[in-house]
């Protein structure tokens, strides 16, 4: 009798076990379909963006810029887009697709499709193919090269310092001063390596920059001068030092592939050739740059 209750108790808990194993087994089917399904969604829309090919035979291109960024890209008041990278794009989708007689605006609108985007933004929409480039005050960084594609520069950005007073003439008039700086802003190495006296006082904008110098909270404000440039039209009271203290190399962002070497090898050349023939910079002079 004694063994035959032990049978029993035995086979009640390997019912039980075998019962707990086949709901493991499912749960981890579950999970394991689950995770393909996800990897191969990230798969797919990573491989979505349009070859120099398709984009040909689309008929235009789709690039990523700024609207709110002057002189490089911004609204104007009839709510048009303007500035130096509108207008590379527009040059670039001419002559990509063959159109390099098209000059009205009608028809250039019909060649290059523009979605505006965030500063976060602007490498994801490349690389979820929402967009063929992105031409969008990007820098060309070791970090963003691993994911991104990227021309030959089409302009060198570079870290500036605005300030009122006249006092302060050179850079290292400001070694015991208080600077402002935007937050996580490539400009903040380059000023502890020239500057490493001073106090840099991190804010979210140009006008808290401003702010802080109206109310003499800080002397000066160091960004990039395809920031500051604007800025000092508007607030003609303030003037650039004269050392460049950073160089940042602008350039378009394309998708990682081979697929798109033709693309990255002819956006190049056309940069290459513009810069050569003098129209880049003319533009860049255009707009105060």
């Amino acid at each position: 009798m004694i063994d035959w209750l032990k049978l029993r108790l035995i086979y009640r808990q390997n019912r039980q076990y075998n019962q707990q194993h086949k709901l493991h087994l499912l749960l981890s089917a579950v999970i394991f379909l689950c995770l393909t399904f996800l990897f191969l969604n990230v798969g797919t829309s990573s491989v979505s963006a349009a070859t120099l090919k398709e984009i040909q035979q689309r008929g235009y291109i789709i690039v990523a810029v700024k609207d709110n960024f002057p002189p490089l890209g911004f609204k104007d008041e009839s709510g048009n887009l303007q500035g130096l990278e509108i207008e590379l794009a527009q040059r670039l989708a001419q002559d990509l697709l063959g159109k390099s007689d098209v000059s009205n605006s009608d028809n250039l609108d019909n060649l290059v499709k523009f979605k505006p985007v965030t500063n976060l933004e602007r490498l994801q929409a490349v690389i979820e193919g929402e967009v063929d480039i992105a031409i969008a005050k990007v820098t060309a960084t070791p970090s963003r090269e691993r994911i991104v594609n990227f021309s030959v520069p089409y302009y060198l950005d570079g870290g500036f310092i605005a300030t009122k007073d006249t006092s302060i003439q050179k850079l290292t008039d400001l070694q015991n001063s208080k600077i402002a700086v935007l937050k996580n802003s490539s400009t903040i190495a380059p000023l502890r390596y020239y500057l490493p006296k001073a106090e840099l006082v991190g804010v979210e904008s140009y006008l808290e920059g401003q702010s802080l110098i109206e109310n003499n909270q800080v002397i000066a404000f160091a960004a990039d001068i395809t920031s500051l440039s604007n800025w000092i039209k508007q607030n003609p009271q303030y003037r650039l030092l004269p050392t460049k203290i950073s160089t940042q190399p602008l350039s378009v962002v394309m998708p990682k592939g081979l697929q798109y070497d033709e693309l990255r090898r002819q956006v190049s050349q056309l940069i290459a050739s513009y810069i050569e023939k003098g129209w880049l910079k003319q533009r860049a002079e255009y707009w105060g740059l």
